[in-house]
């Protein structure tokens, strides 16, 4: 296919945006295999080696990792054993993200199923922030717990742990966090980013807690069917982007199987006012519009609302809270446009070009900082900190991109935080208000130290050329089985040449995105480009285009998603 012969080169995008098309690997070792040499080379790409390597990725999901292989497991496990047999009351303590929301219930149902009596706890974002804290702790103690037990959060709470220690209380940290140099003092600490850690993959803080209640049943010999615990890992593994490799990418995909079949009221209420089918759902459903509404409880007044809508019984009740979650993703949307244009209208054009964004208000919630920090990197090509000032202090939401670790810069000056902790991309923390010069002195220094901005040049990497006229229906059967995509597995991304606009319109609130068909030889596809109104290509004019395959959730079709466009080079 003479579409595919190509070597690496750099290609000239829009609005300084770069292509790159990636060298065609050498692909000998699938000569044998059963499916087009275009999904050879995709698979090349994804380090997948030959064709049996490629059968067994492309095939049902295999085995799950050991759980005796998980750090610390075996620990947390007989405690919680010994918990179920006595009748004890457990505090689960959670995060307010759609991760945390379905750890928190995996491990609340499964205790409760196995005789312990669980406390599901989820704090207040804007009065307690993240992670555990010492008054609710002390508050939980007050109530009769013996344990506590962390979920999505825990493995930076030095302080928090030791003052549950010295309540009698026997400490559990389940999570997936970065791990920082001083560790908690807990009876166990189940995070597969361990150091020493034979794990072999990360899953999110949902995949850690599945496998403890999974294994706890096991221990205690009692029966589990894991289907509906499964379903919520994989909505959690989803929504948190988590990396989708090894065990994880298994674990989606069968827990997208049970998602589809759920009867949990609290998913078939948020699917319906979704206008989802969920025995159709997929990966994008999850992430864009199932997940945005979970998370919009703890972002605008308190994840214990997507809590308990995953833990109702009684369907009215479920379709209640679902319709709350609705109205909150609604008001979340319109202030996160709100708080962008604050933080876009901070930004001075010399700060714009530092190697690190910062911005600071009182008018932009700390519910949303996350959102608004991900918007700048996406404009400004640069890592982002989005602090809202309230009561004394600062909290942050740190995003960064693929060349800079955002985590990695918080350590390096951990002495200016109260608190703080996160991800290589993503990070958080809390400062006192009046440091906010000196906190943003020092990090602005720290990134140019180690992030030369002026190199930072958007980039957009291409999988392949791939002709729209080449497209069919059996080439779309052996794209899909490469999915689910995310972090690790990025969805592929096609170049198509000299294809003609059509019926091109701007839509959106804001007239951001753009809406068209796109048309060559005899093939006319339907597509959406986001946030793209500004590189708009008249109609009738030829383009040239970099584009994945994209479902439309709401027609139930299949679309292109042009990631950029441009007027065709050789028009």
């Amino acid at each position: 296919m003479t579409t595919l012969e190509h070597a690496d080169r750099l290609l000239e995008g829009s609005s300084g945006k770069r292509w790159r098309v990636q060298a065609v690997p050498d692909l000998r070792a699938f000569e044998d295999a059963p499916w087009p040499r275009l999904l050879s080379l995709l698979l090349a790409l994804r380090d997948v080696h030959d064709t049996a390597e490629g059968k067994a990725y492309l095939g049902a999901p295999g085995e799950l990792t050991n759980p005796a292989l998980m750090p610390n497991l075996e620990i947390a496990v007989a405690r919680l054993a010994q918990a179920c047999r006595a009748g004890e009351k457990v505090a689960v303590f959670g995060d307010f993200d759609v991760d945390g929301v379905t750890s928190t219930t995996i491990l609340t149902e499964g205790l409760s199923a196995l005789g312990a009596e669980p406390l599901p706890y989820i704090p207040d974002r804007f009065t307690e922030g993240y992670g555990p804290n010492v008054d609710a702790i002390r508050a939980l103690h007050g109530r009769g717990a013996t344990v506590l037990v962390t979920a999505d959060c825990g493995t930076s709470a030095v302080r928090e742990v030791a003052a549950a220690n010295e309540l009698g209380m026997d400490v559990i940290i389940i999570d997936h966090h970065t791990v920082p140099e001083e560790l908690p003092d807990a009876l166990a600490i189940v995070n597969p980013k361990l150091t020493n850690s034979e794990y072999g993959s990360e899953p999110a803080a949902c995949g850690v807690a599945y496998k403890v209640v999974h294994d706890l049943y096991d221990q205690m010999q009692q029966p589990y069917d894991p289907e509906p615990h499964r379903a919520l890992v994989a909505l959690g593994t989803i929504c948190d982007l988590a990396p989708m490799l090894a065990e994880n990418r298994d674990l989606v995909r069968i827990g997208l199987d049970g998602l589809r079949r759920s009867q949990r009221p609290g998913l078939r209420a948020l699917a319906s006012i979704a206008g989802l089918d969920l025995s159709d759902v997929d990966p994008d459903a999850c992430g864009w519009q199932l997940g945005p509404r979970l998370n919009a409880a703890g972002r605008m007044e308190h994840a214990k609302i997507a809590l308990e809508l995953m833990l109702t019984e009684d369907p009215a009740r479920a379709e209640e809270l679902a319709a709350q979650l609705e109205a909150l993703n609604t008001q979340r949307r319109s202030q996160t446009a709100d708080a962008f244009e604050i933080a876009t209208t901070s930004v001075t054009p010399e700060q714009g070009v530092d190697a690190l964004v910062m911005v600071a208000s009182p008018d932009i919630s700390s519910g949303i900082v996350g959102l608004v920090a991900s918007r700048l990197v996406e404009q400004f090509q640069r890592p982002a900190i989005v602090m809202q000032i309230a009561d004394g202090e600062a909290r942050a939401s740190c995003r960064s991109i693929p060349e800079f670790d955002i985590t990695a810069l918080l350590r390096r000056n951990a002495e200016l935080f109260k608190r703080f902790g996160g991800h290589r991309a993503a990070a958080g923390f809390t400062i006192d208000a009046s440091r906010l010069d000196e906190v943003r002195a020092t990090l602005l220094a720290d990134a140019a130290a180690h992030l030369d901005a002026s190199t930072i040049v958007p980039t957009i990497e291409i999988d392949a050329e791939l002709p729209l006229s080449e497209v069919n229906s059996d080439m779309l059967k052996w794209l899909h089985r490469l999915g689910p995509h995310g972090i690790g597995n990025d969805t592929p991304r096609f170049l198509g040449r000299r294809v003609t606009i059509q019926d091109s319109r701007t839509v959106g609130q804001d007239g951001a995105h753009l809406q068209f068909k796109l048309k060559e030889g005899r093939v006319t596809w339907n597509a959406i480009a986001f946030r793209a109104a500004e590189q708009a290509v008249p109609n009738g004019e030829l383009a040239d285009i970099v584009y994945t395959f994209r479902r439309d959730n709401l027609r139930g079709t299949l679309q292109l998603e042009v990631l950029d466009l441009r007027p065709s080079a050789d028009a």
